[in-house]
């Protein structure tokens, strides 16, 4: 009884996180369409308090912080989702080419995932962005490269495991070619490991796009920013409150939306 309430229970933790994340991806997609106009000024309208037309009022630019946090979110979106692709094609790309081939190959890839490894990913990403001055193809780089070595080295440990059972063994003395391989046994296995850790990557990325905008290091102004928004709000904060949680208030749903997808099998 105890067991099947616990399942209950995450599966509508599951349900109730999947329609937040919908409401956000649909902001971000359809809030720049209606509020397209993020950076136009007036000064005459400086902190305008909330109304229908502008449901999260002005800044202190007269800017409206609603297209500003709708521009934000869609940015965030699409450099989490950009940066975790990129990343999980190259590492398990890498993790395969090393645990089949192995040798030099596995040999180079290795010692260049420790030589990742032994820096810290946030400094890679900070190393990016001092050389990028709030490019975002650069910052974008910086992220992905911080996170391929992940995917590649679990890729690389399970994929030996599979490569080295009798499944695979069989399969190659019936010549069955290195697709059936892929597709009958290493996707398998490989699949929901990777479906778990892009949904960590994307909250990842999420939160180190965003404390790069709130230290001031990552994107440039005036292209609004999670972190950035929330770093130009905090000054008037007793003045319009709203400005500063309205993008804490997304980005805490879009972390704790993103670790909550996780299945119950994905689970230690």
């Amino acid at each position: 009884m105890n067991a099947a309430r616990l399942c209950h229970s995450r599966a509508a933790a599951q349900r109730a996180a999947a329609v937040l994340l919908a409401v956000l991806v649909l902001f971000a997609v359809a809030g720049p369409l209606v509020w397209p106009e993020h950076a136009v000024q007036n000064l005459s309208r400086f902190l305008e308090a909330p109304s229908l037309a502008e449901p999260l009022g002005r800044d202190h630019l007269g800017r409206s912080v609603v297209a500003r946090l709708a521009h934000a979110t869609r940015l965030s979106l699409l450099m989490a989702v950009l940066c975790v692709a990129t990343a999980l094609l190259a590492g398990t790309l890498a993790g395969i080419a090393a645990a089949w081939r192995g040798g030099w190959l596995d040999t180079v890839l290795h010692g260049l995932s420790e030589a990742f490894i032994a820096l810290p990913a946030l400094l890679v990403v900070l190393m990016f962005s001092a050389l990028a001055s709030g490019d975002l193809w650069t910052l974008y780089a910086g992220l992905a490269m911080a996170q391929w070595v992940e995917y590649f080295r679990m890729v690389r440990a399970r994929s030996g495991l599979v490569l080295a059972g009798p499944a695979v063994e069989a399969a190659g003395m019936l010549k069955l070619g290195p697709a059936h391989v892929l597709r009958r046994h290493l996707w398998p296995e490989l699949g929901p490991l990777l479906a778990t850790m892009a949904t960590f990557g994307l909250g990842s990325s999420i939160l180190a796009l965003s404390t790069l905008g709130f230290v001031g290091v990552g994107i440039r102004p005036p292209t609004p920013e999670l972190g950035l928004l929330i770093t130009e709000a905090f000054p008037y904060y007793h003045e319009a409150p709203w400005m500063s949680l309205a993008p804490v208030l997304v980005l805490t749903t879009l972390l704790i939306g993103l670790l909550s997808l996780r299945t119950k099998e994905d689970r230690p």
